[in-house]
């Protein structure tokens, strides 16, 4: 009988694990940021097990085809910067964002838009992200509040309306992204500590493209790995993940 029972639990429990959703993290390694990624992996771990999705890492764009992408139902750009991709892995990722197969949500690095180490812009990511192209940046590193803009919006859903980063080497860019992009918060930068002629004027630093079909989360802040000891920034990525996964 309790053999029986068994049978009977796995047997319903089987098809509710195999629904999981999937998630593809493309990490960058090595160089500055791997404390950083380091520590989102072990984060995003533990909150695979709470959240009951289902993780798969990669290190470079190789693998990426319509079909493979097709399995996920997120592409998480964990650091990894926007150039160097195979052009197969370029159209079949733009395919999947733009017919809304899975979304994406991409820190820090994914911004890097310009050209490096013998690359030219892509210029379908340059739009998708608002039309920037990286200038600079405070390699010294400085505190600053981010302030939330758009606070109706679900992955803002229980952050402050103003929280602390204590370390972060913000980026500039050409140009705000504001014109073309929903944005939902940005850094204050007369908060800057030590203080920085490092400045935009008006600086986005999180934010969301809603004329591409497949949901997507732009997070600037993800250079160091005691942001996962800020309470205001797990919130916010659990939510940017709940949003996308769910329904």
């Amino acid at each position: 009988m309790k053999h029986l029972l068994w049978i009977c639990l796995l047997a319903i429990g089987l098809p509710a694990f195999a629904q999981y959703p999937r998630i593809l993290v493309l990490a960058e390694r090595g160089e500055q940021h791997q404390p950083y990624v380091d520590t989102a992996r072990i984060w995003l771990d533990r909150l695979a097990a709470t959240e009951h999705f289902s993780i798969d890492y990669v290190e470079n764009t190789a693998s990426f085809t319509q079909e493979s992408l097709a399995k996920y139902a997120l592409v998480f750009q964990l650091n990894y910067p926007p150039y160097g991709w195979p052009e197969t892995a370029k159209q079949a990722f733009k395919d999947y964002m733009e017919s809304g197969r899975g979304g994406w949500i991409g820190v820090h690095h994914a911004t890097l838009l310009g050209d490096f180490n013998g690359h030219t812009v892509w210029p379908w990511f340059q739009e998708f992200m608002g039309g920037i192209r990286f200038t600079s940046y405070i390699p010294t590193f400085v505190a600053a509040e981010v302030v939330v803009e758009d606070a109706t919006h679900p992955v803002m859903k229980g952050v402050p309306a103003r929280f602390s980063v204590v370390k972060e080497e913000w980026y500039t860019y050409d140009r705000s992204p504001r014109p073309n992009v929903r944005v939902l918060a940005a850094v204050d930068e007369s908060t800057y500590q030590p203080a920085s002629d490092r400045k935009m004027g008006d600086h986005p630093v999180v934010w969301t493209n809603e004329q591409i079909k497949g949901k997507n989360l732009y997070i600037f802040m993800g250079h160091d790995p005691n942001l996962f000891e800020n309470a205001s920034y797990k919130v916010l990525l659990t939510n940017a993940l709940r949003w996308i996964l769910r329904p």
